[in-house]
């Protein structure tokens, strides 16, 4: 089968606590417990110790959550000291924490960054207050802007900021704002979701109380395109469909490997991982992974080979998430099919439509269009039997 696209493999490291739990959250977290995050950053360094392999080259460490900015410097240090120490971390690898602006403090950042981090990802989501506010977070957009000019006092010249559309009660003209004031605060990096409302989260409950509702389908379509596009006039560049970097070099190195065959090994509660033709998934519950680790035990559950259609499948539709697209003479090498042989006769009508582009032997790519449609495009590739 060949050698994944990306060699080098990323670390993902899970930080399970919050200061307070978004309405919207449907990640694995919990409320910010000291004396159990001091047990768990503990735990955390020796379990990436147990799997310690030094052939295993790495060149990116993601801390996600949770809030991982509520961690202190020095317990940041001891995992990412715990990392080159157990893999052949690169150099210049890509450190990455994520934080929420409200828990950004000059001395935080100051230590995040003598530590080891080299880029941070803000949680802003909205600039507005009213909307922070219904969303449940703890920060205004004044703290978040506050946030973004402490991080450059520390020396962080990869920064990163999230945005989310379609928010309850939100017009075109209000996401905008939002668009408008991220290109004020010049990241080098940012990130535009479309909120999801899941079914057991408390903002749907909220919504309902309240009479708020989201903007119709079409209204969410153009705050897509018209964010892209003022993204794009201020020297933006959109790799990705929710994924923006100015300049190139400030993609995220390490999301590149979820979307471009990479491998990655993730520690902590509730992390994934996929390396070597394997995947697998650790214990969700934080107390559960303490004890485990405690007693010896393995905290990897589901531990499965991943077969050659699954791994295709995913070639696909992670490959056409990235504005480069589906190079479609790699594929061949590496999987021995001829995509557009295959999936050309499904995929005609969005070629037709100007959704999705076909390079006749090269490349397949989705227009801005397409991405607007991406599932009913990727939805193609799924279910297929490898010949």
């Amino acid at each position: 089968m060949g050698k994944p696209a990306i060699s080098k493999t990323g670390i993902y490291v899970h930080i399970p606590f919050c200061a307070a739990i978004c309405n919207y959250c449907n990640f694995n977290r919990g409320l910010h417990d000291p004396g159990l995050r001091v047990r768990y950053v503990d735990a955390l360094v020796t379990d990436i110790r147990r799997a310690a392999d030094p052939s295993i080259e790495a060149d990116t460490i993601f801390f996600g959550g949770g809030t991982p900015s509520l961690l202190a410097a020095s317990e940041l240090g001891r995992i990412i000291q715990a990392c080159r120490e157990s893999f052949a971390l690169a150099s210049d690898a890509e450190v990455t924490v994520e934080a929420n602006p409200e828990s950004a403090t000059a001395e935080t950042l100051d230590g995040f960054r003598k530590a080891g981090a080299n880029r941070l990802s803000f949680g802003v989501q909205s600039f507005r207050d009213d909307e922070l506010r219904r969303l449940g977070r703890l920060h205004s957009s004044q703290t978040a802007r506050d946030a973004v000019r402490l991080a450059r006092a520390a020396g962080f010249d990869n920064l990163s900021l999230d945005l989310m559309m379609w928010l309850p009660g939100q017009s075109t003209a209000e996401w905008l704002e939002s668009v408008d004031a991220l290109i004020d605060e010049q990241p080098d990096h940012a990130s535009l979701y479309l909120l999801e409302i899941y079914p057991n989260a408390p903002l749907r409950d909220e919504m309902a109380r309240a009479g708020w509702s989201v903007a119709p389908d079409d209204d969410a379509a153009a705050m897509y395109l018209e964010g892209l596009a003022r993204l794009d006039r201020a020297g933006f560049e959109q790799y990705e469909i929710s994924n923006v970097a100015r300049p190139a070099s400030r993609r995220s190195r390490h999301n590149l490997k979820y979307w471009q065959e990479g491998e990655w090994l993730g520690f902590g509660c509730g992390a994934h991982a996929t390396f070597r033709g394997e995947r697998w998934r650790t214990v969700s519950a934080t107390p559960d992974y303490i004890d485990r680790v405690d007693a010896g035990r393995d905290v990897r559950l589901d531990r499965r080979t991943i077969g050659d259609e699954e791994q295709l499948e995913e070639a696909l539709f992670m490959g056409l998430r990235l504005t480069d697209g589906l190079d479609l003479n790699h594929l061949h090498r590496r999987y021995g099919i001829d995509i557009w042989e295959r999936y050309g006769q499904d995929l005609s009508p969005y070629v037709a439509a100007g959704l999705l582009i076909h390079e006749s032997g090269r490349r397949l790519v989705l227009t801005r269009d397409g991405m607007l449609l991406a599932n009913d495009v990727m939805s193609v590739f799924i279910g297929g039997t490898v010949r």
